[in-house]
């Protein structure tokens, strides 16, 4: 394999040539040039790494030369062809270091109709280059480039013979001109060519696919697609030696499939070659890389400890940008697993702010990190329930850093955290919105895992809504490229399984939802949100089959445990709430009415609206079960509009079911027939529109709840017709729950 010199860049050298000799109008140049310059510099896209024939005759076949009848890749097949043997490659490779020289004006006009070439010029620079590589190559080297040049201009053959009489079969050597094709010297010399693989591509090229696998990867978190991987395996396999890179690249591929032992391996290969050459600048990065791979292994500790050898060795590198980034990723890691951290540590993190870090940030001019500096102060103020306005203050510094300075893929971010603050004080519609608008516009230059999880998170407010194949339907058009990352598919599959289990719930197949939760329980490392829905639904689960014992004991554990991590409290809010709807259920209601009034005092304080709506829910019951019905009644009554707006079809259907059982309560202290009629006509409103919530999911035994009261409001009424009806609509609804689950399955859809 050559180091820099492939028959295309021999091709863009003769369109140079071309280009210098005057030989297409101006209109032509700036496509042809702009092509030229594409191939020259860094690419964007992987499809310039590799040039070949096709792509120069599409840009160059429409465009018109200075010769008439002649395109531009006419002339360039007429030039390919007139490299006619190995002594003419030598002499092209010479004369074309002349079109830098300045040549003085010609009376006579010809030398002044060349164009010539800057020195520093892109394309000076190339000319230098190709012609340095082409002298420093063997004779064995430059034979083998000689070869697969008369490979690449084969197919222009039939080009060739329509523009130059006599061409033929022998035209691509002058030497061998007068032999045949079947000649025993000609099968010595060209035999096998149709087997030369080395100069399709050079180590250049390589590396330059190499280093724009690496960036995709790292910007996006996404894996190498199949076709790519196919591609790199045809360009390595060479005994030539080939950039270190590919262990960069195979350890980037390894981590984001879940192969850990492989991933390890890959890195190793690739920092021990960078110790070798004695490249100590590197060092810190490998500590980093392999911090964050151990991280991801379930290996804390080593982490941590890795990671504080990373900034000691940072810091001694004087590399502010790997210092700040590690002591960034530190806090963040110290929020999310603060009893994995050693006590010196964790100290360190409390003086090692995000003061520190936004300040560091602005001394070196790192806007990536100050946006999410700010972005992680506006998540820490969410995480503690603190004031709203700051957080939206944070997110619009972040967000403005973003915009001006054109982050791209720092917008995701941002974004989702909009959408969560959205989503905490009860207004679902913004929150959805929000996250559309980021798959919709910002999807191309974002992470992998911002879209899944952009995704899952307007899929999960879909399903709230009681659109559950609305959601699965839509989480099955994800992307697959994008699952092709063991922790991204991971996260898609977890809220799979949570919507299917909520949907299984709610029909009753208690079965289908037992074998849900093995299935979503069986990993060991399940993101913080997947992990609290899965805890509600295995709760959820215990009630309906009336074991209050063990959903207590599960919500007090699952309560324990995100205590003991200084967990969100948003979700420790939403686990006292379920505890006391769990205490309501099973008969303890003043226990249950203690818990949800300290629920809903820290929900107002953090504006948590959707849990203080359910708190207020809870406590609603509880003052029913008290006989306070006019008190349960007025305090559901005035929160109802903004209950509504949260969308959360199962907390509305429980509020207008509270709504009708303060209704009725209230009808058995009236003491005349007409204020009971218009309380009992009330609670029949409520319980229609309880119902129609019900529906949506569908959650069966609450609707037929729903119907059994109707019958008996009916039925106390005289209203002997509309009885009926109910009683018809409630066996409606037992066969339609019966054939649900006949048979259940957890992946039925």
């Amino acid at each position: 394999m050559s180091r820099y010199l492939t028959p295309g860049k021999i091709a863009l050298l003769l369109l140079i040539e071309v280009y210098a000799e005057s030989k297409f109008p101006n209109k032509a140049v700036i496509p042809v040039i702009s092509f030229v310059i594409k191939h020259l510099v860094r690419p964007k896209d992987t499809s310039t790494f590799v040039l070949s024939l096709d792509t120069i005759k599409a840009v160059t076949v429409e465009e018109p030369s200075t010769v008439v009848g002649r395109t531009v890749f006419d002339l360039l097949v007429m030039e390919m062809w007139y490299i006619n043997s190995l002594d003419a490659l030598h002499t092209f490779f010479i004369d074309i270091q002349t079109y830098m020289l300045n040549i003085p004006d010609d009376p006579d006009g010809e030398a002044n109709t060349r164009r010539s070439i800057g020195y520093t010029s892109i394309l000076g620079c190339f000319i230098r280059r190709a012609s340095l590589e082409f002298v420093r190559l063997q004779f064995n080297e430059a034979n083998a480039l000689w070869r697969a040049f008369v490979q690449f201009r084969e197919p222009t053959l039939p080009l060739c013979k329509g523009r130059k009489l006599g061409a033929g079969p022998m035209s691509y050597d002058l030497n061998f001109e007068i032999f045949s094709a079947d000649d025993a010297l000609v099968k010595k010399v060209y035999g096998g060519m149709g087997e030369i693989k080395e100069y399709a591509v050079s180590t250049d090229d390589v590396e330059r696919l190499l280093e724009f696998q690496v960036g995709v990867m790292q910007r996006l978190g996404s894996r190498v697609p199949d076709e790519t991987q196919a591609q790199l395996r045809q360009m390595l396999d060479t005994n030539v030696p080939i950039s270190h890179l590919r262990h960069y690249v195979n350890f980037l591929n390894s981590w984001r499939s879940g192969d850990y032992p492989a991933s390890f391996d890959s890195l190793h290969r690739y920092f021990d070659y960078t110790m070798h050459n004695r490249d100590r600048t590197f060092y810190q990065y490998a500590l980093l890389n392999l911090a964050i791979l151990q991280a991801d292994f379930g290996c804390h500790r080593e982490s941590v400890l890795a990671m504080q050898e990373t900034i000691n060795t940072a810091r001694e590198n004087k590399d502010m940008a790997c210092l700040n980034f590690a002591l960034s990723w530190l806090y963040h890691f110290h929020r999310a697993h603060p009893q994995d951290c050693p006590d010196v540590i964790a100290a360190r993190m409390e003086r090692e702010s995000l003061q520190f870090l936004k300040a560091k940030a602005k001394e070196w001019g790192m806007d990536h990190l100050l946006s999410m500096a700010y972005l992680s102060e506006t998540r820490h103020i969410l995480l503690s329930g603190d004031s709203i306005p700051a957080a939206f203050e944070s997110l619009l510094r972040s967000s403005h850093i973003n915009i001006t300075q054109r982050i791209q893929n720092a917008m995701g971010s941002q974004i989702l955290l909009q959408s969560t603050m959205w989503g905490r004080l009860g207004i679902s519609q913004l929150a959805w919105i929000n996250c559309e608008l980021f798959l919709s516009k910002y999807s191309g230059a974002s992470p992998s895992e911002d879209l899944v999880v952009a995704l899952c998170r307007g899929v999960y407010i879909i399903s709230m809504r009681g659109r559950f194949e609305e959601a699965l339907d839509r989480l099955d058009q994800v992307d697959q490229e994008a699952l092709r990352s063991l922790k991204i598919y991971q996260y898609w599959s977890s809220y799979v399984g949570v919507i299917k289990l909520r949907r299984a719930i709610y029909a009753g197949e208690f079965a289908a939802a037992e074998l849900l939760l093995q299935q979503l329980t069986c990993t060991e490392q399940i993101e913080s949100d997947c992990a609290l829905e899965i805890s509600i639904g295995r709760i959820e689960l215990l009630v309906r089959q009336g074991n209050f014992v063990a959903a207590i004991a599960h919500a007090n554990q699952a309560y324990s445990d995100l205590v003991r991590d200084h967990a969100d409290s948003y979700h420790r809010v939403r686990f006292m709430v379920l505890k006391a709807e769990v205490f309501a259920k099973c008969g303890r209601p003043m226990k249950g009415l203690s818990t949800s009034i300290s629920a809903a005092s820290i929900a107002w304080k953090a504006r948590f609206l959707p849990v203080l709506y359910h708190a207020f829910c809870v406590i609603a019951t509880i003052l029913i079960q008290l006989e306070e019905y006019d008190a349960a009644f007025n305090m559901l009554d005035s929160i109802m509009p903004q209950v509504l707006e949260c969308e959360d079809a199962y907390l509305t259907a429980q509020c207008f079911q509270c709504l009708a059982d303060g209704q009725v309560g209230m009808a058995g202290l009236q003491k005349t027939g007409g204020g009971k009629e218009r309380c009992l006509n009330k609670a029949l409103g409520f319980i229609d529109r309880a119902f129609l919530e019900y529906s949506r999911m569908p959650d069966v035994y609450n609707q037929k709840q729903m119907m059994s009261r109707k019958i008996r409001i009916r039925d106390y009424l005289g209203d002997k017709a509309l009885r009926d009806d109910a009683v018809k609509m409630y066996r409606q609804v037992e066969a339609g729950k019966k054939e649900s689950m006949n048979p259940p399955s957890p992946f039925r859809r």
